[in-house]
């Protein structure tokens, strides 16, 4: 098993990866001084796949197990839905010292933790990713939100879990489109950090490709590594972690005015190939590294343009962003592979003529 510690203080947590980790997560929980009630919040998918097994184990560590059950989709991470689960909690009896598991991808650990840190002003939360995109990114780091409107992830608060557990062997059950959605977020972390895993990745594809555990483990534990260390360093995203939004700023943009129909790590591997041709134009980054960049995201699946782009939708919602200071847009740039740079000084001339090309 890998362990990493996220070192925020009195809200430090451990993050653990390894195979198997659901038939032991009752053991866990309770090494991590839980006992008694607790509840589920997952999707009908997860719990088809998964619920029962967890269920299972927990009660035969002496806890009692409740499950609310949210429908799947970024539709159900609204105020609306929190709303429901809040009676549902109060029904449950669900008490200050009641921990909430968040057993699912982002969108159910987005709305859990946003229900965990608002119900009864609190009460512990602990994240069990069971996606690609969840275990190396939206589990760590404690930011919770849910939608509204048009907005994605306006309404939210920074909310450490008490642990995260990423059973890598979750990964196999995966749609293939899922996977490769979490493959963005590696490729990012890699891309704005470590260009030595980068090259990781570029010369292990066909082990990826094939789910390989061993490969999928370094994988989430490299990727959550990067993570962690920038969260320790900037917890409230004031600036060193706003370089994780890289390619994030087009790519929200892309998820807003699609109706998010267009999956999150798709949006973000375009976002990737606009910064990065920026960055090219402005002369700050080698096209051979932009070039590479194109490869790899291609070779998995992911794509690197989109002939329906509506550029005046998505240069609209980009000048509403929720990252947007003093009327200006924060861009993250490369300059080479595993290193980027924070900007406001792009001209939205040079923007559109990427984003129509």
């Amino acid at each position: 098993m890998k362990k990493i510690r996220v070192n925020l203080g009195e809200r430090g947590y451990d993050v653990l990866i390894a195979s198997d980790l659901l038939k032991k997560a009752g053991n866990h929980l309770k090494e991590h001084g839980f006992s008694g009630r607790l509840v589920i919040i997952t999707n009908p998918k997860i719990q088809a796949l998964y619920g029962s097994l967890l269920v299972e184990r927990l009660s035969n560590n002496s806890f009692e197990v409740f499950t609310l059950i949210v429908a799947d989709g970024e539709g159900e991470k609204s105020l609306d839905v929190a709303g429901h689960l809040y009676t549902e909690l109060s029904d449950c009896h669900v008490e200050r010292k009641t921990p909430i598991l968040a057993l699912g991808g982002g969108v159910v650990g987005d709305l859990a933790g946003f229900v965990a840190a608002t119900y009864k002003r609190g009460v512990p939360l602990v994240q069990i990713p069971t996606t690609l995109l969840a275990q190396v990114d939206s589990s760590i780091g404690g930011k919770v939100a849910v939608n509204h409107d048009k907005l994605k992830n306006e309404i939210g608060v920074f909310y450490q879990p008490e642990l995260v557990l990423s059973d890598i062997t979750v990964l196999r059950t995966l749609p293939s489109d899922e996977f490769t959605n979490g493959m963005a977020e590696v490729i990012k972390s890699a891309f704005i950090k470590d260009d030595q895993f980068f090259v990781f990745i570029e010369n292990n594809l066909t082990k990826i490709k094939a789910l390989d555990e061993g490969t999928l483990k370094e994988i989430v534990f490299r990727t959550a590594n990067i993570k962690t260390n920038i969260v320790i360093q900037d917890e409230l995203d004031t600036g060193l972690r706003n370089i994780l939004n890289y390619g994030h700023t087009i790519g929200h943009a892309i998820e807003t005015t699609s109706d998010f129909d267009v999956k999150h790590g798709h949006a973000v591997a375009i976002g990737m190939i606009v910064a990065a041709t920026i960055a090219e134009k402005l002369g700050v980054f080698d096209i051979h590294d932009l070039f590479r960049l194109k490869s790899l995201l291609e070779y998995l699946g992911l794509p690197t343009k989109m002939s329906h782009l509506d550029t005046g939708k998505i240069i609209h919602v980009m000048k509403h962003d929720k990252k947007i200071s003093g009327g200006k847009v924060k861009f993250v740039l490369p300059k080479k592979i595993g290193e980027v740079f924070i900007t406001d000084e792009v001209d939205f001339a040079i923007v559109e003529e990427v984003l129509r090309s």
